[in-house]
């Protein structure tokens, strides 16, 4: 007879129910390969009458969810209600009470997971959070396992697919922002409310995580520089394209020679022959670089209910096993190999201007010396044909120089009596 393990899962909407129906369809598999049996004993849920998409006895329904905590049946608990605070207060209590804990909440581990994990240290409990980051793509597993024995020198990340579908309608239809989001909506791509996945904060999540993760200390949200894609229009989309670039939402992790950590995410032009720029869809994908593995790729559906299904019984397997098998390390291992987050100001990077100017002689030139000035290059510029008289749209293509620095020398243009529209800065990657 194979050990059994008790299961309490709270929330029963698209990942719980998902995590319940995929769990019964292939629970003799992972029986097999797990040599361990899991069996769930409570489901909480907010409404016992509220219709369930995936159907499960209903004696194991109860809309306390301490009952999971309270019950010796249950070792595991699985956390899929989202929300921050009562979640937070659900996880403190059921690692007090010595449960292992899996959860795909990424807010509240990008917000609190320092103390969590230290009261998982306290209490030698394992929290595991493979389903938080990208969906069914294993990336938190690579880097706190396969990775070990690298220093990670970057990841580049496309962490969210409504944000991706959305950039790739753009390009591939040549649809602006809002009609290519009311497609999205429709599609059931977004939600009614969009606002995190479009403003930025959905990848920056998921990029505080992975950050943290590799490089040891729990990165601060307050210095993560955060953009979304509300801004980029049809014609920046268009003249990417005739620079050869893309534009996608990436998050950026990276450190710098004095172990400086830089965490971005910010639409992003990145060149058309780098793989992530034919990422598209609702796709998610993350490149990781290691001083010893060199380049690496993880490619996958980031969200759905059957792809971050996988990614939590995935953490069912390993919180079955450590609970045989305890380990010292419970889902987060700190340490002081690197500093603190770099400052947004100083990250450097080439960078994508585009002014709303007048069209007239010497506009350019004022645009070339107010930047000379600054002490920013030029790479390259597009300055399209209009009728006299219009207003037209000046691209520029900068050298290399900090954030900060770009930022006054964008406000300065912006004054100029011949710059008639909010200019738009966007970085540009050019993956050494």
């Amino acid at each position: 007879m194979k050990k059994e393990i008790g299961i309490g899962l709270a929330g029963f909407g698209t990942v719980g129910s998902g995590v319940y129906k995929n769990l019964v369809r292939n629970g003799a598999l992972i029986e097999e390969r797990a040599g361990v049996c899991f069996r769930v004993r409570r489901i909480a849920v907010k409404d016992l009458a509220e219709p369930r998409a995936v159907e499960a006895p209903e004696e194991l329904f109860v809309t306390r969810p301490d009952e999971l905590i309270e019950d010796p049946g249950i070792q595991i608990v699985i956390e899929l209600m989202g929300g921050i605070d009562f979640p937070l207060a659900f996880i403190r209590r059921a690692i007090q009470a010595g449960k292992s804990v899996i959860t795909a909440n990424k807010a509240l581990l990008a917000e609190h997971g320092r103390e969590i994990f230290e009261l998982a240290k306290e209490k030698k409990v394992a929290v595991f959070f493979e389903a938080a980051v990208a969906g069914g793509i294993p990336i938190i597993k690579a880097v706190r396992e396969s990775f070990v024995g690298n220093h990670i020198e970057c990841i580049h990340g496309i962490f969210n697919g409504t944000s991706n579908y959305i950039l790739t309608r753009m390009t591939d239809a040549g649809l602006d922002f809002s009609p290519a989001l009311e497609e999205a909506q429709k599609l059931g791509y977004a939600e009614a409310d969009p606002a995190l996945d479009v403003n930025g904060w959905d990848a920056a999540h998921k990029a505080i995580i992975l950050a943290s993760l590799a490089y040891g200390f729990w990165v601060d949200p307050a210095k993560v520089h955060v953009e979304g894609i509300e801004n980029v229009t049809a014609s920046d989309i268009r003249f990417a394209d005739e620079l050869g670039y893309r534009i996608k939402l990436i998050a950026t992790i990276k450190a710098d020679d004095e172990g400086k950590i830089e965490v971005r995410v910010a639409p992003t032009l990145i060149p058309k022959s780098h793989v992530l720029a034919s990422v598209n869809g609702v796709f998610n994908a993350v490149a990781v670089r290691g001083d010893v593995v060199g380049e690496t790729l993880f490619y996958g559906r980031g969200a759905g209910q059957d792809p971050t299904s996988s990614a939590v019984l995935c953490d069912l397997v390993e919180a079955g096993i450590a609970l045989s098998s305890p380990k010292e390390s419970h889902g987060f291992a700190a340490h002081d190999l690197y500093g603190d987050c770099k400052p947004v100001a100083d990250s450097v990077s080439k960078f994508y201007l585009r002014l709303g100017v007048e069209d007239r002689p010497g506009v350019l030139a004022q645009i070339a010396g107010a930047l000379g000035a600054a002490d920013i290059g030029i790479l390259s510029v597009i300055q399209p044909e209009s009728h006299t008289g219009e207003f037209i749209s000046l691209v520029l293509i900068l050298h290399d120089a900090p954030y900060g620095k770009m930022l006054t020398a964008t406000k300065t243009l912006a004054a100029l009596p011949c710059v008639k529209s909010e200019p738009l800065l966007l970085h540009m990657e050019t993956f050494l």
